[in-house]
């Protein structure tokens, strides 16, 4: 359980890191893109696979947001990752980051999910 728990504080510096290096000149612009996504989806305070479900709510947990946090690593230059995660390092220290915005664009996406499911079951029963 402790190496598990090692495992999960070294994922949150990572993202740390990658959200600190969405902010370098160095990384390219795809590469920026890419990683201020991860990184807005992994801080935020909602799912877009709700864990209720069952074994899916935590695939994107543990299988999908690593795997796309290690592309970002590898997208972006080594000097900056490293200076990146020295500074993650030390702001980890101050306090959980989360990501409001994402939580706000993951309850719309929700929402318009709910909206269409609504018009498809309408137009089933109206047939």
């Amino acid at each position: 359980m402790q190496a598990l728990k090692h495992q999960a504080r070294k994922l949150k510096k990572e993202t740390y890191a990658i959200y600190l290096a969405c902010k370098d000149p160095r990384v390219a612009w795809y590469a920026k893109l890419l990683a201020g996504c991860i990184v807005a989806y992994a801080l935020s305070p909602i799912d877009l696979i709700p864990d209720f479900i069952p074994i899916i709510g935590y695939l994107d947990d543990l299988i999908i947001v690593p795997l796309l946090i290690w592309l970002a690593l590898k997208m972006i230059p080594a000097a900056v990752l490293n200076e990146c995660r020295e500074k993650a390092e030390a702001a980890m220290g101050q306090g959980k980051p989360s990501s409001k915005i994402a939580a706000v664009i993951i309850v719309m996406i929700w929402i318009v999910l709910a909206i269409l499911i609504f018009v498809w079951m309408g137009q089933i029963w109206q047939r």
